[in-house]
């Protein structure tokens, strides 16, 4: 089963705002990850946050919520691990 992503406002300012490699890096990772497999297995909840993730990328993390009825991962955040819960 494959999964649309779509980003949120704040992660898609944060990936125009970003070098250009490292928006490539995270923005493949994303989609290498969570396409196919919504959950993986690094993949860790947000304590009191229902239905949220969160994806280790390098020096980077990023939220998301899955949507199984619309097959959708909504990318919420995307920043730096230290301003990142």
């Amino acid at each position: 089963m494959v999964f649309e992503i779509v980003y949120d406002k704040q992660p898609q300012r944060f990936l125009k705002n970003a070098e250009k490699h490292i928006a490539e890096r995270i923005i493949d990772k994303i989609d290498w990850l969570l396409k196919e497999n919504p959950v993986p297995h690094d993949a860790k909840t947000i304590v009191g946050h229902h239905g949220v993730f969160r994806i280790r990328i390098g020096d980077y993390r990023a939220l998301y919520s899955v949507h199984y009825q619309e097959k959708k991962i909504i990318i919420i955040a995307l920043d730096k691990r230290g301003k990142i819960f």
